[in-house]
């Protein structure tokens, strides 16, 4: 169980490394060359778009990312909930 959990905590960093790059760092630190490039059809800056909305609909992609890598581990320990009947 211990490199389940070692998995588990790899996933959860990665994921939160690219959410912290997506929103500090597109949104603040290369806001100003991102603002170079305008979003097609809206004329907004691309960096105005990721401090506003961008990071949010990264962080969105994460957790169904997130979901989808988990659900695979749990199958690969063998500890998929899906398969146990409910009693109740």
């Amino acid at each position: 169980m211990n490199d389940y959990w070692r998995r588990n905590l790899r996933y959860v960093w990665a994921l939160l490394t690219i959410w912290a790059v997506v929103s500090y760092g597109a949104g603040i630190l290369f806001a100003d060359a991102l603002d170079a490039v305008r979003i097609p059809g809206t004329g907004f800056p691309l960096g105005f778009w990721f401090a506003q909305q961008g990071s949010i609909y990264v962080f969105v992609v994460l957790i169904f990312v997130y979901v989808f890598l988990m659900n695979r581990l749990d199958r690969e320990f063998d500890v998929d909930e899906r398969d146990e009947e409910v009693v109740t």
